[in-house]
């Protein structure tokens, strides 16, 4: 049978400890650390949580219409199978080696260094804020996702991304095999050290986007106000549907593009035989990439 808890106020450490087969509606959980740790099998709707580390070592968790409070840090860590929908989540650190993750119609305000070594993740229709959001995680979906904090998902791997928009500085770095479609990424030095990543239909701003990157394809895609992309590049398929400001040595593959600011190949650094460039206008072409400056007179 399962235990109903209505318009109840907690307070204490680990006051509702090992709770299994129970429906919380309209409880707070005041001052202590805790209150639901291993928990499992509980629904909790419109209750807020004000302080530390509420959802630990859970089992089938599922929330809505709730709110954590910005105390409420390092909220949700090692749980396993957790759904929560219309609620808000104020505080940084939430969620740490957890295992298959539901969100849907979250505002995240403080998300800093939160989904971090996460599996099995999906997020729909939900604004995140804050740094370092989805630090190695892995098997990700995303979905009308706002995200605005640098550093998105360095070190993700496996990651499906849909109509979701990004500011982000050094988003995916050091990822493997990430999708995304019909998206918009602003952010200077976009995914760095990154394998198999593939943008169809996207819009992108980055100062030095894409670099350091082996296999990257670029469907339909745009690299608005984008300069020196593509260096140390291999496996290069671009098919640009506008100009970009300049690229710098790709090291191998095809890149179709209407008009290049700058095209720099230096063959001290790569062969440029490797690399297919189809462009109807080229602006200026350069064979060197460093230029030293002469001794200044003291």
């Amino acid at each position: 049978m399962t235990e109903v808890i209505k318009d109840k106020y907690f307070e204490g450490e680990r006051i509702l400890y090992g709770l299994k087969d129970a429906k919380l509606i309209d409880v707070t959980f005041g001052h202590g650390e805790s209150p639901l740790k291993e928990a499992k099998n509980i629904e909790i709707k419109d209750s807020i949580f004000k302080w530390k580390y509420p959802l630990w070592y859970d089992e089938n968790v599922k929330v809505e219409k709730s709110t954590f409070e910005t105390m409420s840090r390092s909220g949700i860590w090692y749980t396993n199978h957790i759904a929560i929908k219309n609620s808000s989540l104020q505080a940084p650190k939430l969620f740490r080696r957890c295992d298959d993750i539901v969100l849907d119609q979250i505002h995240f305000s403080d998300a800093q260094e939160t989904m971090w070594t996460c599996k099995n993740i999906k997020i729909t229709n939900t604004d995140i804020n804050g740094d370092y959001f989805g630090k190695d995680s892995e098997n990700i979906y995303l979905e009308n996702v706002n995200i605005i904090g640098n550093y998105a998902f360095d070190g993700a791997k496996n990651i499906e991304v849909h109509n979701c928009q990004f500011v982000s500085k050094d988003a995916f770095w050091n990822c493997e095999n990430v999708t995304i479609y019909d998206s918009v990424i602003d952010g200077e030095y976009l995914a760095w050290n990154t394998k198999h990543i593939k943008f169809v239909n996207c819009k992108i701003e980055s100062n030095q986007g894409l670099n350091y990157i082996d296999d990257l394809v670029l469907d339909n895609c745009k690299l608005n106000h984008t300069d020196l992309a593509f260096e140390n590049v291999s496996n290069i398929d671009a098919q640009l549907t506008a100009p970009i400001l300049s690229i710098k040595n790709p090291i191998s593959g095809k890149i179709i593009v209407p008009a290049i600011g700058k095209l720099i190949m230096d063959p001290n650094k790569i062969d440029p035989e490797k690399t297919e460039i189809i462009c109807d206008e080229i602006g200026e072409e350069i064979d060197r990439s460093d230029t030293n400056q002469s001794p200044k007179e003291i």
